[in-house]
């Protein structure tokens, strides 16, 4: 009988633990750390993972293809959204993902949520919709599932756009609206990619988690997720690929640009340029990578795995 109670007690006091971990709205770092366990660099004290800044500007000269290519090949098929309204378009931002769930409000789980927040430590001053972008530092881009929500979902305007920027020094990515897209445009260094803009003031929107998985429209999105947006699309990479993609994807810039200009000097018939590699071509490669005017983060290391590879 006392083992039984025991075990009554044990399971209690567990489910208790993981109800009050279900109620938090911001993610612990444990939560986080798990999410993102295949990472083994540098975290954040949130537990993000502290994707390098060269990284994430090497990330900004790659295109949404050769992204989409290499995600494909891990396993990753469901990392691009597209069909966005773009503040800028014609620019490209790169960054590390702080994402934030809305839902519609009810009053219980809103007082809920309000009451958890508060001891949290969250702020309660102002609406509760700026807790997200209190967390945001230098690099981070905040990613938002608003639902959808067009009219009465601006989960921003110009004075929040502005808090956002001088705290990372980039923009946004709302899976719902804005507002004061006049304004915002205006703010040097500041875009957005949005499913709309209204006029209207947020209203009946509940922030539900913080730095917890997300879902933007077909794709889901974890914290700590490297972002690259353009004007042809989003995409959210895992933390631990990466690297390792923006390697890839300079080699591929590099080969297609140097088979370009093979068949500018028709030198060799295109189907030997376009298919696997001579030793003299790979050695021209070698050559031509060697005086390239631009400084390549790839190394002589690099260079020679990409071309003992089978097909090259």
């Amino acid at each position: 009988m006392l083992k039984k109670t025991l075990l009554i007690a044990t399971a209690i006091t567990l489910m208790g633990g993981f109800v009050a971990q279900a109620q938090r709205v911001g993610s612990s770092p444990e939560y986080v750390k798990a999410l993102t366990a295949n990472w083994k660099g540098e975290r954040f004290p949130d537990g993000r993972p502290k994707i390098p800044d060269i990284v994430l500007e090497r990330l900004a000269n790659c295109t949404l293809e050769q992204i989409w290519g290499y995600l494909g090949q891990k396993g990753y098929r469901n990392q691009v959204e597209k069909n966005w309204i773009i503040l800028k378009p014609g620019e490209t931002m790169t960054g590390r993902a702080v994402t934030a769930q809305f839902m519609p409000t009810r009053p219980d789980l809103d007082s809920l949520v309000r009451s958890q927040g508060k001891a949290e430590g969250r702020s309660q001053k102002g609406g509760i919709n700026i807790w997200p972008i209190d967390v945001l530092t230098k690099g981070d881009i905040y990613v938002a599932d608003g639902f959808g929500k067009i009219k009465d979902g601006t989960l921003i305007g110009s004075s929040l756009g502005n808090a956002i920027y001088g705290k990372t020094g980039k923009g946004v990515i709302f899976y719902g609206s804005v507002r004061d897209m006049q304004e915002l445009k205006d703010t040097k260094g500041f875009n957005a990619w949005v499913k709309g803009h209204d006029p209207s003031y947020i209203k009946d929107m509940t922030p539900t988690s913080i730095n917890a998985p997300i879902r933007i429209g077909d794709v889901t999105v974890i914290p700590g997720d490297a972002v690259f947006a353009n004007e042809y699309g989003t995409v959210f990479i895992p933390s631990h690929l990466v690297e390792g993609l923006v390697s890839a994807s300079e080699m591929t810039a590099l080969r297609d640009e140097f088979e370009r200009v093979l068949l500018q000097q028709g030198k060799y018939p295109s189907g030997e340029i376009h298919g696997d590699w001579s030793d003299k071509i790979k050695g021209e490669f070698r050559t031509w990578v060697g005086k390239y005017p631009k400084k390549l983060a790839i190394t002589d290391k690099d260079l020679e795995a990409y071309l003992a590879k089978e097909g090259h």
